[in-house]
C-alpha cells in the first residue's frame, strides 16, 4: 500500500470524533483512516493535553499543530539519512565536483557505481550547500500591487516575424511595441520594422489614442530610445523622450538593466502577443497587420478573462481606468530633431542641409540644436541663442545682426545702407557712389563702393569729396581714376573746358578736324598731366 499523507482536516476529524465519545475502530471507519494512523494520532492529541469529555472546542489550531509536530518525522538537521550517506564521501564529492569540476549527474552516476543510492536532488543540495557547486536556488519573488487605476502603464519592444514592406519590395523583420495597462491589462499593439525614438514617439501617439489618454506614468523596458545610459539609481533618459514625456505630461520610470521583473505586466504579454496574434498568420504589409492588431487588442485579448483579476481587461478599463487619465492629445507630436553643429568661418551652421546664422564670436565652437517643423533653436552651453525659421534642405537663413558690421551690407547684399554710408562722408561721395551702383547688375560694383569708402579711411573725406566732385563734372565714373587724381594731389584743379561747337552748315567732307590738316606750326603749350587723363579715360574730346 502506497504512502499517503494525512491532512490538516483529517487529523482534526480524528480527534474530534475521539472526543466525542468514539472508539478507535468506529473513529478509522468515520474518518476513513486507517486504525494505525487513528491510534498514533490519539496517543499524540493526549500528549498535548487532549481530553476525552466530549468538549470539541480544545481543538484549536494550535493543539492541533502540536499533534502534528509529536506525530510527523522529525529531522534534528533539516536533512535526512541521505545527507549523512554524502557527508561520509565529502572528500570525494569536492574531488569530482571542485576540482575535475564534473557535474552532479555524473558524481551521482559514480556515487552509484560505487553502491551509494542517494536521491539525485538531495547530491544537488548537498552540492550546493556544502560545497557551493551548482546552481542556486531561485530566488522568491514578491507580488507587486498593481497601483491606483490609470496610473501605471509598461512598454517593451517584442520580435514578432517577417512582413512584407511595400516600401522596399522584400520582407522584413517586424517587431511589436506593446503597451500593458498595469490595473486593468488592457493591452495595445503597435507594429513597426525599427526601435528608433521616432517609432517609439509615434507609437505612444498611438496608444494615447486608442486608450483615450494619457496614464500618468510610462515603466519603459531599458531600451536605448528611452534611456541612453542605465543605471539602477540614477539612468540619463533620452533627450528626445523626456520632451516628448513634458509635452504630454507623464513621467518616465524605466525598468532596471536585465531586470524583468520591474515591468512584469507586459513581459508576459509579449510572448502571449507572438503566440495569439502574429503566429500563424499572412499579413499582406505592416498596415494591414496594425489594423488587425487593432482588432485583436479589442476583441480577443481585450474580452478574454483574465487570471488575476478574473475579469475582462476591456470592461474593466472602461469601467475604472478610462475615466481617470490625462486628457489625450488634440495634435500630433511635432517630434524635433536633435544635432551637434560647428560654427563655421562664414557665422552658419548646417542642420539638416540647410544654413542658419549664429551670432557672437562662436566660430569654431559647437551648438545644440533643436530642429521641428517649424523652427531651429539653437543652445550654447544650455543657453538659447538663436531661433531661425526652418529650412527646407538647400535652405539659408542669415541674420544681419548675426555678422561682424563691417561685413553685414557687404554679405546681405544691401545697397541702400551702402548708399546711406556714403552720403554719411559727402554730397558727392554719395552721388559718386550711386552713380557706381546705377547699372542692371547693382551688387557686381558694391567692391567698387567699398574700395571709395577705403580711400575715405586713407585720405579724409574732404580729399575724396573734391575729387569725386571733379570727377562728375567730367561724368568719369571710375574709382581708380579717383585714387589716382588724389595721389597727383590734381583733385582741386579746374576741370578741361570743352572745346568750341563746330558752326552750323554744310558738313565737312573730312570726318577729322580741320585743325588736323593746318600746317601752321602746333604753339609749345602743352595741357597738364591730369588734364589729358581726364580727356582719355573720361572720354572728353
Amino acid at each position: 500500500m502506497s504512502f499517503r499523507e494525512v491532512g490538516v482536516h483529517e487529523i482534526r476529524e480524528v480527534l474530534r470524533l475521539w472526543v466525542r465519545g468514539e472508539s478507535e475502530r468506529a473513529t478509522a471507519r468515520l474518518s476513513l483512516v486507517d486504525r494505525k494512523t487513528v491510534k498514533r494520532y490519539v496517543t499524540a492529541g493526549v500528549e498535548a493535553g487532549l481530553v476525552r469529555d466530549g468538549n470539541e472546542a480544545q481543538l484549536t489550531d494550535g493543539l492541533i499543530g502540536q499533534v502534528c509536530e509529536l506525530v510527523r518525522p522529525h529531522r534534528p538537521d533539516g536533512h535526512g539519512a541521505g545527507w549523512e550517506t554524502l557527508r561520509a564521501h565529502h572528500d570525494q564529492l569536492k574531488v569530482w565536483l571542485v576540482d575535475e569540476g564534473l557535474t552532479v549527474v555524473k558524481a551521482h552516476r559514480l556515487l552509484a557505481r560505487r553502491g551509494v543510492e542517494v536521491p539525485q536532488r538531495t547530491l544537488h543540495r548537498y552540492a550546493l550547500e556544502e560545497l557551493g557547486v551548482g546552481r542556486s536556488v531561485r530566488r522568491s519573488t514578491v507580488r507587486i500591487a498593481d497601483g491606483e487605476p490609470g496610473a501605471e502603464l509598461q512598454i517593451d519592444f517584442g520580435k514578432m516575424g517577417l512582413i512584407f514592406d511595400s516600401t522596399t519590395g522584400r520582407r522584413r523583420v517586424c517587431w511589436a511595441l506593446i503597451f500593458t495597462a498595469v490595473y486593468s491589462r488592457h493591452c495595445f499593439v503597435w507594429l513597426s520594422f525599427n526601435q528608433t525614438v521616432e517609432t517609439l514617439i509615434e507609437g505612444c501617439e498611438a496608444a494615447w489614442e486608442f486608450f483615450g489618454g494619457v496614464f500618468k506614468v510610462v515603466i519603459p523596458d531599458n531600451m536605448s530610445t528611452a534611456v541612453t545610459r542605465a543605471d539602477r539609481i540614477d539612468p540619463r533618459l533620452n533627450q528626445a523622450f523626456v520632451e516628448y514625456a513634458q509635452a504630454r505630461g507623464f513621467v518616465i520610470d524605466p525598468a532596471r538593466v536585465r531586470t524583468p521583473t520591474d515591468k512584469p505586466r507586459v513581459e508576459r504579454m509579449v510572448p502571449f502577443v507572438r503566440n495569439n496574434f502574429f503566429a500563424g498568420e499572412d499579413f499582406i504589409d505592416l498596415a494591414d497587420g496594425q489594423r488587425r492588431a487593432v482588432d485583436w487588442c479589442l476583441t480577443t485579448a481585450g474580452m478574454r478573462v483574465h487570471g488575476t483579476h478574473a475579469c475582462r481587461p476591456v470592461e474593466l478599463f472602461d469601467l475604472e481606468e478610462k475615466p481617470r487619465l490625462l486628457p489625450a492629445p488634440m495634435s500630433r507630436y511635432d517630434l524635433p530633431v536633435y544635432a551637434t553643429a560647428k560654427v563655421h568661418r562664414d557665422h552658419h551652421i548646417e542642420t539638416g542641409r540647410a544654413l542658419y546664422s549664429i551670432p557672437g564670436n562662436l566660430i569654431g565652437a559647437q551648438v545644440d540644436v533643436r530642429a521641428d517643423s517649424q523652427l531651429v533653436r539653437v543652445f550654447y552651453r544650455g543657453t538659447l541663442i538663436k531661433i531661425h525659421p526652418r529650412q527646407a534642405p538647400g535652405g539659408r537663413v542669415t541674420d544681419a545682426d548675426d555678422l561682424p558690421a563691417e561685413k553685414t551690407a557687404y554679405a546681405m547684399r544691401d545697397l541702400d545702407h551702402l548708399r546711406r554710408l556714403a552720403a554719411a562722408e559727402g554730397p558727392a561721395i554719395g552721388a559718386y557712389a550711386d552713380a557706381l551702383l546705377d547699372t542692371p547688375l547693382p551688387w557686381t560694383k558694391m567692391r567698387q563702393v567699398y574700395a571709395l569708402l577705403g580711400l575715405v579711411k586713407r585720405w579724409g573725406a574732404p580729399t575724396v569729396e573734391a575729387a569725386c566732385a571733379r570727377a562728375l563734372e567730367t561724368e568719369v565714373v571710375s574709382v581708380p581714376l579717383i585714387g589716382r587724381m588724389i595721389e597727383r594731389a590734381t583733385e582741386n584743379q579746374p576741370a578741361p573746358t570743352a572745346p568750341a561747337a563746330r558752326p552750323t552748315g554744310r558738313a565737312p567732307r573730312f570726318a577729322r578736324d580741320p585743325g588736323h590738316f593746318a600746317t601752321q606750326k602746333p604753339s609749345n603749350h602743352k595741357p597738364n598731366v591730369e588734364q589729358q587723363s581726364l580727356q582719355v579715360e573720361g572720354g572728353v574730346a
